[in-house]
């Protein structure tokens, strides 16, 4: 954790360059909005959720994704997917050289693991193995491997600040020795570096923030951005300077965050992950994988 109180990812080698902002005005347009007297982090990962569809439902297009992205945040069958559609996602990203995180959730199927369940911390903790236990054997059946835990919806949500909830989860990850992903200065991420597990910071190109560096929830309007372009332009000021506007206009300080999330729900995924791997490469920033495959 720094002077900040941001989380630092402390087993993520990215081993990233800095250079001036300077370089970034030169190459890239949004950069006319930047700083120059700034310093900026110029790799970042890029990331988004996949193997979200179920039996005959279609929810985005994995190996469209899985072309663009540096790392992918797969389904385990609690909110989304089924063994298919998993496994399908994992060979893609194997071919590509994806690196493969585990996107843990609630047992929520029908509300797409977007609804607080109340359960206690040892259903959390054994709902969570099961599904790590799960995705590893098709991750190894596809010729891949599990490199990080990343919660989704609701659960990633609540273990914001909740920790008797974030406990229950790193409990569950402690025997597979996975770093997590998370929001900077969340308690999961502070529970498990505690826990000697690794935190990975990420930051959010495609939904709105509050003032306090939270997200805007999904059920107020604005929530999620849906323009490429503005997209692009958050993806490469997270990527430089670390930095987001709030939807007050306030700034909000990221930390540098080791990945940028899309999310492959959105009408439109597909072209808005384009535009935003494209923007980034444009402004000089490397797309690499937060850990490798």
């Amino acid at each position: 954790m720094d002077s900040t109180g941001v989380v630092i990812a402390s087993s993520v080698p990215i081993g990233r360059t800095v250079v001036a902002v300077s370089e970034v005005i030169r190459r890239y347009s949004f950069g006319s909005r930047l700083p120059t007297d700034t310093l900026v982090t110029m790799r970042i990962d890029l990331n988004a959720d996949l193997a979200e569809s179920f039996g005959r439902w279609t929810l985005g297009d994995d190996a469209a994704i899985l072309a663009v992205v540096s790392s992918a945040n797969v389904a385990c069958g609690f909110h989304a997917g089924d063994p298919l559609t998993i496994r399908s996602a994992l060979e893609v990203a194997h071919r590509n050289g994806v690196t493969v995180g585990a996107h843990v959730s609630y047992r929520d199927l029908a509300g797409f693991g977007r609804r607080f369940l109340d359960v206690t911390p040892p259903e959390l903790e054994g709902d969570v193995v099961y599904q790590l236990g799960a995705l590893d054997g098709l991750a190894r059946a596809a010729g891949t491997s599990i490199r990080y835990v990343k919660p989704h919806g609701a659960l990633y949500n609540r273990i914001q600040w909740d920790a008797v909830h974030a406990q229950a989860v790193v409990d569950a990850v402690r025997p597979f020795g996975l770093p997590v992903m998370g929001m900077p200065g969340s308690v999961v991420l502070r529970l498990a570096d505690e826990a000697g597990l690794g935190a990975i910071t990420e930051a959010f190109a495609d939904r709105a923030y509050n003032t306090d560096g939270s997200l805007v929830p999904r059920d107020v309007a604005g929530s999620v951005i849906h323009d490429p372009v503005e997209v692009a332009e958050r993806a490469v000021r997270i990527a430089t300077l670390g930095t987001i506007d709030a939807v007050d206009g306030a700034l909000v300080e990221l930390g540098h965050p080791d990945s940028v999330c899309l999310h492959s729900d959105t009408p439109g995924s597909v072209t808005l992950a384009r535009e935003v791997r494209a923007a980034l490469e444009a402004a000089g920033v490397e797309v690499v994988p937060v850990l490798a495959p």
